[in-house]
């Protein structure tokens, strides 16, 4: 980290969180952060359901919620990118406070509740973005709606002209009752929904699936079981968790979910579980926690081919995503693996 981002994450954490989070999407749209270009190199370049990914670090959906610093985020060492979660229509989510840091604990809670500008405006800016990396959108339901199934599948049709690959995320806790949604029957039903309006796009796209930390051995077999019968592409594990076990903020009671330093371990766990359950049938995703290239590996080696990360770059800074990269190349280098997949799944054991 530079001395400039050290002094920009002080100033920052000066200010209430969400204000110094849009601050920091004005400083990327006006050009005032130094960014390193692509990293990239023999080791790092991969692929991700048939993505082709320069490394792979990607950015978590969240922190670019309506796709307006892609141009800047693209070039900031990311081998892939996700933004969203969109909605079919604008929501305002739930009111302020809704983004709480919890620096004694190296976290962050938020109950944003999918607070977007709806998937129009998101899908035109998708659609401008320059060339380079794979950039990706979360896909989410109003909270409103009639039908939240159905929610997901119409941004779908809307934006996947638009976009690389698209998630469909039932797993943030700060919609009522969405977590429900990956019950195996409710979660059956409404991926057929999302693969047949996938199959209705010109150039179909990676569907990704992205679970919960607190799911049970049972709901985690049965959900490998469901994305395995549906043919989805991958599985993003994981969102972020209700549990605060161990927490020693003074925020940390707040509702919502809790991402960053404790989310580590148990989304490292659900993800070798994952990997155990699917048997390399899918692509996993391990995001959860990381803060540094050693998190990274340990995610790759319990199973992920690639990795995503955000709630790190609170206290880390935007450098974190290049030096993330750089260092699994280190680290591959010195485990003699030619290549970073050749690192996956190396350690899965250790995690189970």
């Amino acid at each position: 980290m530079s001395g400039i981002e050290s002094l920009g994450l002080k100033i920052f954490h000066r200010l209430d969180p969400e204000t110094a989070h849009g601050l920091a999407l004005s400083g990327l749209r006006m050009g005032l952060v130094p960014l390193p270009g692509p990293v990239t190199g023999a080791r790092l370049a991969t692929t991700l359901a048939g993505l082709a990914l320069p490394n792979p670090v990607g950015l978590a959906a969240g922190f670019d919620k309506n796709a307006v610093a892609l141009p800047a985020l693209m070039r900031a060492g990311f081998g892939f990118l996700e933004v969203g979660a969109a909605t079919p229509r604008p929501q305002d989510g739930n009111p302020r406070p809704r983004l709480w840091r919890l620096t004694e604990d190296r976290a962050v809670i938020n109950r944003f509740g999918f607070n977007n500008a709806g998937v129009d405006p998101i899908a035109a800016r998708l659609a401008a973005r320059p060339r380079g990396i794979p950039v990706g959108l979360n896909l989410g339901a109003n909270k409103d709606s009639v039908d939240r199934a159905a929610d997901f599948a119409t941004v779908l049709a809307h934006a996947g002209a638009t976009i690389d690959f698209a998630t469909v995320n039932v797993s943030s806790p700060n919609t009522e009752k969405l977590r429900d949604l990956q019950g195996k029957a409710a979660l059956a039903a409404l991926l057929a929904g999302v693969m047949t309006a996938r199959a209705g796009l010109a150039r179909p796209i990676p569907v990704f699936l992205k679970i919960a930390p607190d799911l049970s051995p049972a709901e985690l077999e049965d959900v490998a079981e469901v994305a395995l019968d549906a043919r989805l592409d991958g599985i993003i594990a994981t969102n972020t968790t209700l549990s605060r076990e161990g927490l020693k903020s003074v925020n940390s009671a707040q509702p919502g979910g809790l991402s960053g330093a404790p989310l580590f371990e148990k989304s490292t766990r659900v993800l070798a579980q994952l990997s155990r359950l699917t048997a390399g049938k899918l692509p996993l995703v391990g995001v959860g926690g990381i803060s540094s290239a050693e998190e990274a590996y340990e995610k790759i080696r319990a199973g992920a081919t690639a990795v995503q990360l955000y709630s790190a770059m609170v206290y880390r800074g935007l450098s974190l995503a290049a030096d993330v990269a750089r260092g699994l190349e280190a680290l591959c280098a010195r485990d003699g693996f030619a290549h970073v997949s050749e690192a996956v799944g190396t350690g899965r054991d250790r995690w189970l």
